[in-house]
């Protein structure tokens, strides 16, 4: 078992040159936007023998330096931190049992009906002056990296108004019965957003804003382009020039298919890397092709796949991802992220997979 790897050599600067294409890659980089505490877990206690310890308010700092601690052993050049916000309204939400191998014990969902606005005095009842960022976990971290290591920054604006604020459907009503209402809300949450990247970007151990909206489903987008032009991209726009002015990187990670906007997201947007890949919509090999002289790839080892495929069967798919891919702008990563569906030997195959690829 090469893991934990006995000899860590992490190095963001090489990292970012790679997908930057301004230097062929000795190795392959490895990426994830997350992974799942229940996977951590289960390797942190069988394959690194070590006792788990949960993230509680007694024990934060553990935790995080325990999260800091996996992410080197197992080959990353960066941490993955996820910013929070201090006074958020609250939200409706579903939960039922979580059936995964490694389950949570419940797993929940958003309504896909209205949200928590519905008209202006919704809007006005919300206490948007006291929603602040928490940077603390961050600055934690920074302090606990490891050399040659970075972290990454994220948080969503898209997705926390479809699924807190407005709800899917309402969303959608809204957008049409009430668009001044939809893009003042967009306004006041994007503002939050850059405020907070902002703060974080400023950080020297930052290497990298990681955004994350979910703006499409398996055929298409779940707006209009236009939509999307006029109320998101613009706020996408300035994150990344943001990153790019203090001489950073700006990734985006997106579920479903957004092909009809990648034009908008290289050329306006600035996107330096793409990350969330399906092969039903486009493999990621065949996203190089096309794209990969502007900006990199991020992970593309389909989720269904990596959750299904057994063995010589899954080694065989990624070493194939990997001839593709490489040397190009990429990192071997999962499609999505490393949920607890999927079996933690199969994502151990995939980084072994990367540690033995030799071109």
């Amino acid at each position: 078992m090469r893991f934990p790897l006995k000899n860590p050599s992490p190095d963001f600067e090489t990292f970012t040159k790679v997908l930057r294409g301004k230097r062929k890659p000795d190795k392959v980089h490895f990426v994830e936007l997350g992974i799942d505490e229940e996977v951590m877990k289960y390797i942190t206690e069988n394959i690194f023998g070590e006792k788990w310890i949960p993230n509680t308010e007694e024990t934060t700092e553990a935790y995080l330096k325990q999260m800091v601690n996996f992410y080197y052993r197992m080959g990353y050049d960066y941490v993955p931190g996820w910013i929070s916000f201090r006074n958020m309204p609250g939200f409706k939400e579903r939960k039922t049992s979580d059936t995964a191998k490694l389950s949570k014990g419940q797993r929940s969902w958003v309504e896909e009906g209205g949200g928590i606005i519905k008209n202006w005095d919704d809007f006005e009842k919300i206490s948007w002056n006291s929603i602040e960022p928490d940077l603390r976990p961050l600055e934690f971290i920074e302090k606990n990296l490891k050399d040659g290591m970075k972290i990454t920054v994220g948080t969503t604006v898209f997705e926390m108004i479809l699924e807190r604020f407005l709800g899917y459907q309402d969303l959608f009503i809204l957008s049409v019965d009430n668009p001044q209402l939809v893009e003042e809300i967009f306004n006041q949450w994007g503002g939050k957003v850059y405020a907070a990247y902002k703060e974080s970007i400023q950080h020297p151990k930052v290497g990298a804003i990681f955004h994350a909206d979910d703006l499409g489903f398996k055929t298409a987008t779940m707006v209009s382009p236009e939509f999307l032009r006029k109320n998101v991209f613009p706020w996408f726009k300035k994150y990344a020039s943001l990153a790019h002015n203090e001489g950073k990187m700006y990734w985006y990670h997106c579920c479903g298919n957004v092909l009809s906007v990648m034009e908008d997201l290289i050329e306006d947007v600035k996107i330096d890397a793409f990350h969330s890949f399906q092969d039903v919509i486009i493999p990621v090999g065949n996203f190089l092709k096309i794209y990969g002289n502007r900006i990199a790839a991020l992970g593309g080892i389909d989720m269904d796949r990596l959750s299904r495929l057994k063995g010589k069967e899954l080694k065989k798919y990624i070493k194939d991802t990997l001839d593709k891919c490489m040397p190009g702008r990429y990192a071997l990563g999962s499609g999505n992220t490393i949920a607890n569906y999927i079996p933690p030997e199969n994502y151990l195959i995939m980084l072994d997979e990367g540690l033995n690829w030799k071109g």
